[in-house]
């Protein structure tokens, strides 16, 4: 979310001078404010938690969210930088990092961003930054989500220019880099698969996991009552239900 040159707040890192000028150290922690409301985070934490799952067997990928992305051209941690509410990366090396910096990462920026509208936030998600993520960053896929009004648009780099990304009969837009749909569900952003599947989360597929057990348990008892009446009424009969 941030733009311009800072000095690192952390208090573990420290900070080398050479010739009166001041480098920050190479390990530099992400510098990014919180999120704008508890909505806009568990939408972050949504998207993340989803695609991990999605691709639990796969580790050529990064994914973050409110990370700084470092991207001088003189390669200077105090300048040039900003922090996408959600961005991934591909054909990587899927590990924790501090923050992505693009000259350590082989020179590769994010393959899709998504940036979370908000109303201090708007006017710069829909203006410079798809204007830095086009120009600057050359990220293939841009999308943008308001999770107050719903507003949601997709954008996909062509010939050097982002064109507008038209939806499907559903309303969902298509990301190349991910493979994937996105769309709202339920007041929130998803995923979807390519035959228009929601992609689940873990909190999801534990809920559906219990309600099967449920279900499972449920049966078995219904079986046990019919057994039970039957059993009662063969003894009405004078028939031993136990020598049957």
């Amino acid at each position: 979310m941030t733009s311009s040159a800072v000095e690192p707040t952390n208090s573990v890192l420290k900070e080398a001078q050479v010739n009166g000028v001041v480098f920050p150290p190479g390990d530099l922690y992400s510098d990014e404010p919180q999120l704008e409301t508890y909505l806009h985070l568990q939408q972050m934490v949504l998207l993340l938690n989803c695609l991990d799952w999605l691709w639990k067997d796969r580790t050529d990928y990064f994914s973050a969210g409110n990370l700084t992305v470092y991207y001088s051209p003189r390669q200077r941690k105090s300048e040039d930088f900003r922090g996408p509410d959600f961005f991934v990366v591909l054909d990587t090396e899927k590990r924790p990092r501090k923050s992505w910096v693009v000259w350590e990462e082989d020179g590769k920026y994010p393959n899709i961003i998504i940036e979370l509208l908000s109303t201090s936030t708007a006017k710069t998600d829909r203006g410079l930054k798809k204007q830095l993520y086009q120009d600057s960053f050359r990220t293939p896929d841009y999308f943008w989500f308001d999770p107050d009004s719903l507003e949601f648009e997709g954008f996909h780099l062509v010939d050097g220019t982002y064109e507008a990304l038209v939806p499907n009969p559903e309303g969902h837009l298509w990301s190349q880099q991910l493979g994937l749909y996105l769309g709202v569900y339920e007041q929130a952003l998803r995923f979807f698969t390519p035959d228009g599947a929601l992609v689940p989360s873990t909190n999801e597929l534990a809920a559906s996991a219990q309600q099967q057990v449920k279900s499972v348990q449920q049966q078995v008892e219904l079986e046990r009552q019919q057994k039970e009446k039957l059993a009662a009424k063969l003894r009405e009969l004078g028939v031993d239900p136990n020598a049957l």
